[in-house]
């Protein structure tokens, strides 16, 4: 699928930049979108060379047994790790531990046609739209670029054209991503759906870390809203799902790629 040989190093977000890059414009237009939500996942900033199986196993949590389409968006992802791998980016195929489970017949008929909802805090909200504002602005700035990189006719070797067009469809994947989850979202005007003393999106969770008895406060959010603002935390993250849709008083274990560590959950509030 991706023939260029091109030898690169650095962060998941360049890693990714290269790869995407390399593929032909009809497969990278599909594969584009679900490449960057995993980068965004793990982090753009994080050095590939970093991450472990144990990592990529937790981002199956993407795909439960109700998304028609798991095992093929996982596959985008899991042809980029290998590609990682077969350029020496990682010691192994890291793709091999992500494994999507298999809805049964009665589930996937119970759920063919329930939207299911997307929780998102009022800020995290608002910060989504105003992205996509922002990105739709874009949009007449990137065509003027693409414009003036045509006009070079010769297309063999057009840096320009090459980074226009990635530019563009890197923005337009992040359209299409924010336009789903604003379709889908249910907002949580004052906090969780959920009020009491389980832990849900919206609320405000106290932890302790039972290593070094330091305690923090985290709002849980949805994934997709993890940078709208700091003290955020989303419940796809170690901790974050630690403690999700657990109680107040509640010990449990946080499994993060530094190790395992136990956390006490002190207090829930709503945000």
């Amino acid at each position: 699928m991706a023939g260029d040989t091109t030898t690169v190093t650095g962060t998941l977000q360049e890693v990714a930049t290269t790869y995407l890059a390399s593929l032909k414009t009809a497969v990278r237009q599909d594969a584009q979108p679900e490449v960057l939500k995993f980068v965004r996942w793990a982090g753009p900033d994080r050095e590939l060379s970093n991450m472990r199986g144990h990592d990529v196993a937790q981002y199956a949590e993407n795909f439960p047994p109700t998304v028609s389409d798991a095992a093929k968006r996982a596959d985008f992802v899991r042809a980029f790790l290998k590609w990682a791998k077969d350029r020496g980016l990682t010691t192994e195929n890291l793709g091999t531990h992500l494994r999507v489970r298999k809805a049964s017949k009665s589930s996937a008929n119970a759920q063919r046609d329930e939207v299911q909802p997307i929780y998102l805090t009022k800020e995290g909200h608002d910060a989504l739209v105003q992205e996509l504002d922002a990105l739709k602005q874009r949009r007449p700035e990137i065509q003027a670029d693409l414009a003036r990189a045509m006009a070079d006719k010769d297309f063999r070797e057009n840096a320009p054209l090459d980074a226009a067009r990635n530019e563009q469809g890197h923005l337009e994947a992040r359209i299409r991503e924010i336009d789903g989850t604003l379709r889908h979202a249910v907002v949580l005007d004052g906090g969780a759906e959920h009020p009491g003393d389980i832990a849900q999106i919206g609320h405000v969770v106290t932890i302790k870390d039972l290593r070094t008895g330091s305690s923090k406060s985290y709002t849980l959010v949805n994934p997709d809203e993890v940078r709208s603002g700091q003290g955020k935390i989303s419940i796809a993250s170690p901790v974050g799902k630690a403690v999700y849709q657990h109680h107040a008083g509640e010990e449990v274990e946080v499994e993060a790629p530094s190790g395992t560590f136990r956390v006490r959950i002190e207090a829930i509030a709503s945000a």
